[in-house]
């Protein structure tokens, strides 16, 4: 993709409507501490989705709804959330839902303080634990404010930084554990989106998993749509609907009449439960 949630471009999720399953345990086994809860049940998309910046109106998500695409990521909040989004609230969220859509929701939660770019919200090694509580506890209050309800997952978007440099890797890292660990709190499923050469690699070749997303959606733009052939990680990560795929972006579709510029993905893994 171009930039991200934090600036003005923005990424635009695509892969849809091969189907919606419930499932108990997908997405769950890498996430620790989640035992001792009673879950509820995992609402997984297998299919096409799309993103755009800013929630489209319903006329455009009605005019779209055609059946190529069945899901739509949405960006419920965060600091560096780049666009304003005049749609999105909880009546466009039935709205949508009423049509048939699953929406997948986006937090554009604190980036690295070795990220080049500039960003409103930025981590440091001593913020990082605080900030990821309290991003956390925020992202589940937008999402709830929406009608998403808890066992939906929320997704943190991390772009891409300099994993080598360690210890702002591990400060992400002590982000990332405290903004799940707030998730789980109120019982919301953690996932996260990031850069196959960068912020995903982190957190997928973490030596610790501990409080590690369950769920992965990862930036790979080979414009090939899998999840699985072109997977970068051991076999048996995110297995079991807990992985999705960014594979294009900036794509200028017309659908129904209605022109939006989306990035794809392939998707297989939790949706917000909002019915």
């Amino acid at each position: 993709m171009s930039d991200h949630r934090q600036s003005r471009k923005r990424r635009y999720i695509t892969w849809g409507v091969a189907g919606v399953a419930v499932v108990a345990g997908a997405g769950i086994a890498a996430q620790t501490s989640m035992a001792a809860t009673t879950w509820p049940a995992q609402k997984t998309f297998t299919g096409r989705a799309f993103d755009t910046c800013t929630a489209p109106p319903l006329t455009a998500m009605k005019a779209w709804h055609t059946g190529f695409y069945g899901a739509a990521a949405v960006y419920v909040g965060g600091k560096n959330r780049g666009c304003n989004q005049p749609n999105l609230n909880a009546g466009w969220v039935k709205s949508v839902g009423a049509l048939g859509w699953k929406l997948i929701p986006l937090y554009v939660g604190a980036q690295p303080s070795c990220q080049t770019g500039s960003s409103p919200e930025k981590l440091t090694a001593s913020t990082a634990a605080s900030m990821g509580a309290t991003d956390g506890a925020d992202a589940v209050a937008k999402a709830t404010a929406l009608g998403m309800k808890a066992g939906s997952p929320v997704y943190l978007d991390m772009e891409s930084y300099d994993i080598t440099n360690k210890a702002c890797n591990d400060a992400v890292l002590t982000y990332v554990r405290a903004f799940d660990k707030a998730l789980r709190a109120k019982t919301f499923r953690s996932g996260y989106y990031g850069f196959t050469s960068s912020s995903a690699k982190a957190v997928a070749t973490a030596t610790d998993k501990t409080d590690l997303p369950g769920n992965l959606w990862y930036a790979l733009w080979d414009k090939t749509n899998t999840t699985t052939t072109d997977w970068p990680w051991g076999a048996t990560q995110f297995t079991d609907h807990s992985r999705a795929h960014q594979y294009m972006v900036n794509s200028k579709e017309t659908i129904g009449g209605v022109t939006l510029t989306v990035d794809r993905d392939a998707w297989d893994a939790p949706v917000a439960i909002t019915g």
